[in-house]
């Protein structure tokens, strides 16, 4: 499962763990400005934004799984098993399969508010990629330099929620989830005060008292809640680093999730969209490093998709006298 975060810090940070029991094989992608996009029952774009983000190459058209666009907006598509429902193609709308909806966003919008306008004449269509991809049941966590909105289409209907905490887990659907944080509204990163009324000689015996509850289970409803209580206290002024350690507080390792025997569910990595400096960065399960790849003017104006793999295997600085 997965965890998106949206957080103001230094500059606009959203990003995503990608938790799952296996790679597709991702890479880093630049889509420039004139290297068409095609869709499968909508017109398509000969010249767009650019989109910098993470996808799966299948032949030459990225699946994107989160990405930013040069204008600073951002999605992330997180599994929704169970809640997320397609319709059939709609006679007056613009149909848009859910493989595409990122790059049809990405490419035309600049702001959520235009987002908000692609929506309002949109079905999610049901169409597969093709028969060696499944339909991926999502929903979208989106965001742009000052706001964040949660896109759900289900069995009633499409749904667009504002999302004041920026946070973004599996399931339960987003209103529920805001639901569940009102059991927690009493954590804080304070010491605790006794709230017995009695006499008793409470013992604050350990510092971060104040946040005993806090879920720490690997459940995305528990994800959600963490992930909300970390980045409401996180510094006002953070940065990139500030930003992963926000992810790493809702991170699954290998062994502690399991989905089938000897599997085991696990963030594969973790990326930050700077919607300041548009650039974008990850860390891999396998290397901690950060590795930043940044929309370059000189690469925006191309035709053909520029492919970063990933760089993978553990750098390790070894101090020296």
């Amino acid at each position: 499962m997965c965890t998106g975060i949206y957080y103001r810090g230094k500059h606009p940070y959203f990003g995503r763990n990608l938790d799952y029991e296996f790679s597709y094989g991702e890479s880093v992608v630049l889509l420039p400005r004139n290297h068409p996009i095609s869709f499968r029952h909508v017109q398509g774009l000969k010249r767009h934004y650019a989109i910098l983000g993470m996808a799966h190459l299948a032949g030459e058209t990225p699946l994107f799984y989160d990405a930013m666009n040069e204008a600073g907006l951002a999605i992330a598509g997180l599994n929704f098993v169970g809640n997320a429902h397609y319709y059939p193609l709609q006679q007056g709308r613009e149909n848009v399969a859910s493989f595409e909806l990122i790059p049809y966003l990405l490419g035309q919008a600049r702001t959520v508010d235009d987002v908000l306008r692609l929506l309002a004449v949109m079905n999610v269509s049901n169409d597969r990629f093709s028969e060696e991809y499944p339909v991926s049941e999502l929903h979208w966590i989106v965001a742009d330099k000052t706001r964040c909105i949660v896109i759900e289409t289900l069995q009633n209907g499409m749904r667009v929620h504002e999302n004041p905490v920026g946070v973004l887990a599996n399931n339960p659907p987003f209103d529920a989830q805001m639901l569940r944080l009102s059991d927690f509204m009493a954590l804080s990163p304070k010491n605790p005060t006794q709230g017995f009324g009695t006499n008793i000689p409470f013992q604050a015996y350990s510092r971060g008292m104040g946040a005993l509850g806090l879920p720490g289970d690997l459940s995305s409803s528990s994800r959600f809640v963490r992930a909300a209580w970390v980045s409401a206290n996180a510094p006002k002024d953070g940065d990139l680093s500030d930003f992963f350690h926000l992810l790493t507080a809702v991170e699954q390792q290998k062994g502690c999730c399991e989905v089938a025997p000897g599997k085991y569910e696990y963030t594969i990595y973790s990326s930050c969209c700077d919607l300041e400096e548009k650039s974008y960065s990850y860390v891999t399960y396998g290397n901690r490093q950060i590795t930043k790849v940044k929309m370059e003017e000189s690469a925006l104006e191309g035709q053909t998709l520029l492919v970063y793999p990933l760089i993978e295997g553990e750098r390790i600085l070894e101090a020296r006298h």
